[in-house]
């Protein structure tokens, strides 16, 4: 799989509801030629993966993968959401909160999203 940076690539879980509604939230509001979105379920989520070296069983945080590298849990998503020009004080307003406070909530989000979103039997993002 060729790795192209003309857009960056953000591996979600594709059977996660929370993660389905950021990513629709994305796609409506980034612009159409910042992002690919991959479900970690589909094979070429699965070479990425394998490719950067993360699990490919389960997923438990987004991953952005640009330029620079692979993004995972807070600073993945702050680097999402910089990328999108109306969004990027937000990113660099909340990019002073302290990682470690970050990531606390964003792991604690990942451990209950299926609990509180619901959780689909396949991706519920339609990508036409």
């Amino acid at each position: 799989m060729e790795t192209s940076f003309d857009k960056s690539i953000i591996i979600f879980d594709g059977e996660c509801n929370l993660c389905n509604g950021v990513v629709g939230w994305l796609m409506k509001f980034a612009p159409k030629d910042l992002f690919h979105f991959t479900p970690f379920q589909s094979p070429q989520g699965q070479e990425l993966l394998k490719k950067h070296g993360y699990p490919t069983k389960r997923l438990d945080t987004v991953i952005l993968i640009d330029e620079n590298g692979a993004h995972t849990h807070s600073d993945g998503f702050l680097r999402i959401v910089s990328k999108i020009p109306r969004w990027k004080l937000v990113a660099a307003l909340l990019a002073f909160v302290p990682r470690m406070i970050r990531d606390g909530i964003y792991k604690l989000a990942s451990r209950n999203r299926v609990k509180w979103f619901g959780q689909s039997t396949s991706c519920t993002i339609n990508f036409r």
